[in-house]
């Protein structure tokens, strides 16, 4: 047996409001629509289902035995149609009890912690798993779904026709040295001095990688890596016990703060990370998602200037 092409899901609710208010006006106030409109839907679900539901008596609609059968049916039929369509929409991410956030090592000293709160404000019921990572390996995740939002880098290694991104804060690049460096003290450095001094660097994929080879074009000179680390807690611990120099950017300076120095680039070597939230155009409606959005812009106008 085919079903009708009339017999839709909304005639279906406005069938089950009718049933419950046992009047037309009622329906219509709340479905927000005219009587005329409730009593259309419903002679045409008794068309689609080609046998009547109801005895006229006046104006009003008495309930035949055909009707209470397919209210207990449409009731559950309907309830069941809402459960598939919420966990399809969990199994593709969308409005899910769970939201996933990549983010760059260096953003958990203040910028993850902040969106965070403002987001578990939001929507309190949501659990947020914190996943760590490069530009590259996050954009990575996030394409292939693993990521619901990425806070990252906004240089060329995520340009990415699929995604769409929320600009938060700009970022200087810095040199870090350790407290008892002879350059602690500078207002600004030139690195011009520092062909000969040992770099640490983060590996490849990278933000401040890239920055890091990007300042040292501009010096003409490529620095002496002693070592590559992956994250940037590392990289600052190695800074601090005198095992090299590192570009950072400014957002670290909290972090070891009593045993690194950032210094000042001169004006020829200035380099700055946009960092932004990136998210898969695809997803732009996912209530989760949108959430995390209008805290991503709330924490831009809480520290513009």
């Amino acid at each position: 047996m085919r079903i009708d092409e009339e017999l839709t899901f909304k005639k279906l609710e406005v069938f089950l409001i009718f049933m419950k208010s046992g009047n037309l006006s009622r329906a219509a106030s709340e479905l927000d629509t005219s009587t005329v409109s409730v009593h259309r839907a419903i002679h045409s679900l008794e068309n689609a289902l080609r046998c009547p539901l109801f005895r006229r008596e006046g104006r009003k609609l008495v309930p035949l035995e055909s009707a209470h059968v397919l209210e207990e049916h449409a009731s559950k039929l309907l309830s069941d149609t809402q459960t598939a369509i919420r966990l399809t929409r969990e199994a593709a991410g969308f409005s899910a009890e769970r939201f996933k956030l990549g983010a760059l090592y260096s953003l958990t000293v203040k910028t993850v912690p902040e969106l965070i709160m403002g987001l578990k404000i939001r929507r309190s019921t949501l659990n947020i798993d914190l996943i760590l990572g490069s530009n590259i390996d996050l954009l990575y995740r996030l394409k292939h779904l693993e990521l619901d939002a990425i806070l990252v880098s906004m240089n060329d290694s995520v340009v990415d026709p699929d995604c769409d991104s929320v600009p938060l804060f700009h970022d200087d690049i810095f040199l870090a040295v350790p407290v008892d460096s002879p350059f602690s003290a500078e207002q600004e450095v030139d690195l011009q001095v520092l062909q000969d001094a040992t770099f640490i660097t983060l590996t490849q994929g990278f933000a401040t990688h890239q920055d890091t080879i990007r300042v040292f074009q501009r010096a003409g000179f490529n620095p002496k890596v002693a070592m590559q680390v992956n994250d940037i807690f590392t990289l600052l611990s190695m800074v601090s016990s005198g095992v090299g120099y590192a570009l950072l950017p400014g957002r670290v300076a909290a972090v070891y703060e009593n045993r690194i120095r950032l210094i000042p680039l001169k004006a020829r070597y200035h380099m700055q990370q946009q960092i932004g939230a990136m998210f898969l155009k695809s997803r732009e409606r996912d209530p989760n998602l949108l959430a995390f959005l209008a805290e991503c812009r709330l924490y831009t106008k809480r520290h513009e200037g």
